[in-house]
């Protein structure tokens, strides 16, 4: 936990983001703007300046050191990265706020090394962010979203949505029951400001899902649902569905999908709310996507 003089205010005057320009990253900016808050990101790409806020072409490596008169970080984008530059810091702000992912706990075991290795790198950037926050006398916090839509950017439910309306169907394997969370960005969005002030979330990380549990082959029908005319789903035996997926693989297509995503359609992946809930009074919305959410505008 932070020290007991560790300074807490509602008051943000100034706020770096990084990320801004991502799919959780441009919601924060929002609601950031929509405070009064004086707001500084960065971007890969020029972007042009609006009242209140100031975009720097570049990367983490050309941020430099932060100014004294920064009230607090958000960052957006990965986590890692963002824990290696923290840690070279020699100074920093009175609060950070940082996204991580629930991929922390569900690839911790996965049969594939390249997905542990990404669970290890997200446990050990949260590990670098608590201790380095710690050790400057400023409190850290982490969330970790589930399966995030909402911006019509993200590459699973958007991608399926964009895939089944090019088909005109989708099709799922019967095993696709396992229990999700969805999670709309503005909902993420709104708990990076909830916990900046809130005490109760100093030096910890919290899941942030979706308001609604649902199984997996209900929440792609409901994605199909939103399209304009909707979509149907099929649903064929897991080995039919195991032999495509390989064919499709020769062929060079659907590299994202893997056998342990395959695997995974049948795992419940559900997350405890009520720490969040509890603690900043996280409350996020069912799950009811239109069209544009999923970055597809009406036909």
């Amino acid at each position: 936990m932070p020290p007991a003089d560790f300074p807490v205010s509602s008051s943000l005057r100034h706020a770096w983001v990084f990320g801004g320009s991502g799919q959780i990253g441009e919601r924060v900016l929002q609601r950031l703007l929509a405070q009064g808050c004086q707001v500084t990101a960065w971007s890969r790409q020029a972007r042009a300046a609006q009242p209140g806020l100031s975009w720097r072409q570049g990367d983490l490596g050309s941020a430099g050191a932060v100014p004294e008169e920064i009230d607090a970080i958000f960052s957006c984008g990965p986590l890692d990265h963002f824990a290696r530059w923290f840690e070279g810091q020699p100074g920093a702000p009175a609060r950070i706020v940082a996204f991580g992912s629930t991929s922390v706990e569900v690839k911790a075991d996965s049969a594939d090394a390249g997905e542990r290795d990404v669970a290890r790198r997200l446990a050990a950037a949260e590990a670098t962010l608590f201790a380095g926050a710690a050790a400057r006398g400023s409190a850290a916090t982490v969330l970790r979203p589930t399966l995030v839509y909402g911006a019509g950017r993200d590459a699973t439910l958007s991608a399926i949505a964009a895939m089944a309306r090019q088909h005109g169907f989708f099709v799922l394997p019967r095993c696709a029951n396992g229990l999700r969370q969805p999670v709309h960005v503005d909902d993420l969005a709104a708990a990076a400001l909830a916990v900046y002030a809130t005490p109760a979330s100093f030096q910890r990380a919290y899941a942030v899902g979706g308001g609604e549990v649902l199984g997996y082959a209900e929440m792609v029908a409901r994605v199909l649902r939103a399209l304009s005319p909707p979509v149907r789903l099929h649903r064929v035996p897991t080995p039919v569905f195991a032999t495509a997926l390989r064919l499709a693989h020769a062929a060079g297509r659907l590299r994202g999908m893997s056998g342990e995503a395959l695997q995974r359609m049948r795992a419940d992946l559900v997350f405890d709310l009520a720490p969040a809930r509890s603690d900043f009074g996280y409350a996020p919305r069912a799950f009811a996507p239109d069209a544009r959410e999923l970055g597809l505008a009406p036909a």
